[in-house]
């Protein structure tokens, strides 16, 4: 039986890097949003002025976990949405003096990025 890997996760896929998979995984995902209304619209936009290219950070975890992680959205000072890998989806991270605290805010991109 073979085993499938989700295509953002190392040995997941197709010649592609870490951090250009993680950006197939977003790209993918606005493809998919249908701007109905101007809520959306500004959600949309305001996703794309926060894109960075995805880069590895280390982010935290209660009770004290810490795993690497692949950050999209530059910080606004209190919030940067990352990819975690390990387990297939986004979260929405508060800043700390000790780099990105998962805050618990898990699941598609924007809908992590638009919960704040």
């Amino acid at each position: 039986m073979a085993t499938h890997k989700h295509p953002a996760t190392p040995g997941g896929a197709y010649g592609l890097t870490v951090s250009e998979r993680v950006d197939l995984l977003i790209q993918t995902e606005l493809s998919e949003v249908v701007e109905t209304d101007q809520t959306t619209t500004a959600l949309l936009k305001a996703f794309d002025s926060a894109r960075c290219p995805p880069f590895e950070t280390n982010v935290q975890f209660s009770g004290g976990l810490i795993q690497r992680c692949w950050q999209v959205t530059r910080s606004d000072g209190d919030y940067a949405v990352v990819y975690m890998p390990n387990a297939g989806y986004f979260a929405l991270c508060v800043d700390s003096a000790f780099g990105p605290l998962d805050i618990g805010v898990h699941g598609p991109a924007l809908g992590c990025f638009g919960s704040v």
